[in-house]
């Protein structure tokens, strides 16, 4: 990280939960929390690199990813983040997350209701889920909340609760995580 790169003092005000989407090794000790949309060009780019972060720091951070739809600008956000919320209350919510990120926003219904079955998801009730009013109120509170902590666009990453002004690319996520791993392990040593 250069000199130009510096933590935002904004903290996330909505801790992660049982309810949050997690993946990597629970007992990790960071925790990368990330709002996107999933038609959004910076959302789509970051997907490959948070997967590669995954790798090349396996078992030193997870990865929390919150829903923020930018449906004025985008009219499929909403939609795939309902299918993939939808398929999470099925315990397939990163098969879904990952189907619909490698369309590169360019996805339909349509599609949704094949990866729906390609996973082998229960479709009556994945139906009734992405159509329940509940789900999509979940969303717009997950949104909000993001609004509230000061999500302002997408993708929007906070690491250990603190905002990180990063570019979405598998380099300054790296960078940011081994920043915050030598704090860690230097105040461990003290």
């Amino acid at each position: 990280m250069g000199d130009h790169t510096q933590i935002e003092p904004v903290e996330l005000e909505v801790p992660v939960a049982d309810q949050d989407h997690m993946k990597g090794a629970p007992d990790a000790p960071l925790t990368l929390v990330e709002y996107a949309d999933y038609q959004c060009e910076g959302c789509i780019a970051s997907f490959g690199a948070v997967e590669e972060l995954l790798e090349t720091h396996a078992g030193k951070v997870n990865v929390v990813f919150r829903p923020f739809p930018l449906v004025t600008h985008h009219p499929m956000a909403m939609p795939g983040a309902l299918a993939a919320e939808a398929a999470g209350k099925q315990g397939r919510f990163w098969e879904m997350h990952e189907r619909i990120f490698g369309a590169d926003g360019e996805f339909t219904d349509e599609d949704l209701v094949r990866w729906a079955r390609e996973i082998g998801l229960d479709m009556d009730r994945w139906e009734a889920d992405r159509q329940s009013d509940a789900l999509e109120k979940h969303i717009r509170k997950v949104r909000v909340d993001g609004s509230r902590t000061g999500v302002d666009a997408t993708p929007t990453f906070f690491l250990d609760n603190w905002r990180i002004p990063v570019e979405p690319t598998h380099e300054h996520l790296a960078a940011y995580v081994d920043h915050f791993l030598s704090h860690i392990e230097g105040t461990a040593d003290h």
